[in-house]
């Protein structure tokens, strides 16, 4: 795997120079792919430079109808931090953070959820329908999708992930149908709830049994030399990627990232991905290649493709 030097302001490309002999080799490529995932979910959590971009949200959107025509089950997950930001400033609010985290008060959780499943959600589900009529938006309050507790009173209304009724989510899927995820939720007395997205990423694909969960981030994966895009890790173990943050090798905040994956694969996910949103067509060619463009965590060396 390469990310081939995208940086921020790459350009999604399309095929059009691409002649029919090396189209058919990429179809034939994917073939054995396909066979392998067909029936099995892959969770996707969409954030990042690819969300902002719309010509990277279109290709992400025509990514994820190309993997439910194939017969992959998938589910895309996403927050909105950078947006409910953008609304808070117009509307002379400061943000503030401890440790990180949102503090997020009755205001603050009210424009959240605006953001989130008035904006947010429904411009992605918009763009996949533009392909075909298969996306259905959802925050994690409906029907007890996401159910949480509050972490710290001092955050406000943030919450953690208890449980994830899948059942809403498996009638989707069985009618082929595309679920968005917006990430608040409800705690058992109904009271709202912003959580985090790749905790919520990690939590649906955990009770769905997912084959992958897949982060696109602004990062290409996993380096060993931040300053070189060839030193990018193709295929990293969880005892290895443990030794790499305890190194230094990773850190800043690929950690989260990193740690992010570790937990979903000791959850029960077959693998997680990190991968570079700023490459158009990045899903594909991640799952329907050979060679791939990221970084895939297994539990150990031996573990899933």
């Amino acid at each position: 795997m390469s990310s081939q030097g995208h940086g921020p302001e790459s350009k999604p490309q399309d095929l059009s120079d691409v002649d029919a002999p090396t189209r058919a080799a990429i179809l034939v490529e994917a073939l054995p792919y396909i066979r392998k995932f067909v029936g099995r979910t892959v969770v996707v959590k969409f954030g990042g430079s690819a969300m902002a971009d719309a010509a990277l949200s279109h290709s992400f959107a025509a990514d994820i109808v190309l993997l439910h025509a194939v017969g992959i089950r998938t589910v895309v997950v996403h927050g909105g931090g950078p947006q409910i930001g953008q609304l808070m400033e117009q509307m002379g609010k400061a943000p503030e953070f401890r440790d990180g985290l949102r503090v997020t008060d009755a205001e603050t959780l009210d424009i959240a959820r605006m953001v989130l499943g008035g904006r947010v959600n429904r411009e992605i589900v918009s763009a996949i329908n533009r392909h075909d009529h298969l996306a259905v938006g959802l925050s994690g309050e409906d029907a007890g999708l996401i159910v949480a507790t509050q972490r710290d009173e001092a955050l406000g209304y943030v919450g953690d992930v208890v449980a994830v009724n899948r059942r809403i989510l498996d009638t989707l899927l069985d009618r082929d149908f595309i679920p968005v995820i917006s990430t608040t939720a409800a705690d058992v007395d109904g009271q709202a709830l912003n959580i985090n997205a790749d905790s919520a990423a990690i939590a649906i694909a955990e009770a769905l049994s997912a084959e992958k969960l897949i982060y696109l981030t602004d990062v290409p994966g996993v380096l060993t030399d931040v300053h070189d895009p060839a030193s990018l890790i193709s295929r990293l173990s969880a005892p290895r990627a443990r030794l790499l943050i305890a190194d230094g090798v990773i850190s800043g905040g690929m950690i989260p990232k990193i740690e992010a994956c570790l937990a979903a694969i000791a959850a029960g996910v077959g693998s997680a991905h990190v991968l570079d949103g700023r490459i158009a067509h990045v899903v594909l060619l991640e799952l329907l290649t050979d060679a791939g463009v990221g970084t895939m965590l297994t539990r150990t060396d031996g573990g899933p493709a």
